[in-house]
């Protein structure tokens, strides 16, 4: 069994957030290295779960830390899902928002809502969106 520090400390080296980003095929807008690091820093929260020094899963949080916290970009390596990582980044997740009083949302694909369900969020609404060049 692997163990797993959670940490609101990034990664020292952002090669690790890309690499997990690509290992799960999520990098299609062709995101850098700088752009991971800020959209990391200039997120509510993030957390980042270790083992060793190696980065394996990661969540953050998009709020004005008043009324809504959008989660978003909550992933773990492939080789460490199904260990509860993901389940253990949400539930930390959720506690903050809830120890800042902040409503927790999220987005996820069809086919998730299973998941989700089972950590207490029910389907409420329809998202949108507009696609953008970059």
């Amino acid at each position: 069994m692997n163990t797993i520090i959670y940490s609101v400390e990034p990664p020292k080296d952002f090669e690790q957030l890309l690499a997990l980003y690509e290992a799960l095929d999520w990098n299609l807008l062709n995101l850098t290295l700088k752009d991971l690091e800020r959209m990391c820093i200039n997120s509510w929260y993030a957390l980042y779960a270790y083992e060793k020094q190696r980065l394996v899963g990661m969540g953050r949080i998009i709020s004005d830390g008043v009324i809504t916290g959008v989660i978003c970009g909550v992933c773990v390596l492939p080789d460490y899902q199904s260990q509860g990582i993901g389940k253990t980044l949400m539930q930390q997740m959720v506690e903050h928002c809830e120890a800042n009083q902040v409503i927790p949302q999220l987005l996820c694909s069809e086919g998730l809502e299973s998941y989700y369900a089972q950590l207490g969020f029910e389907r409420f609404t329809i998202g949108m969106k507009k696609n953008i060049n970059r």
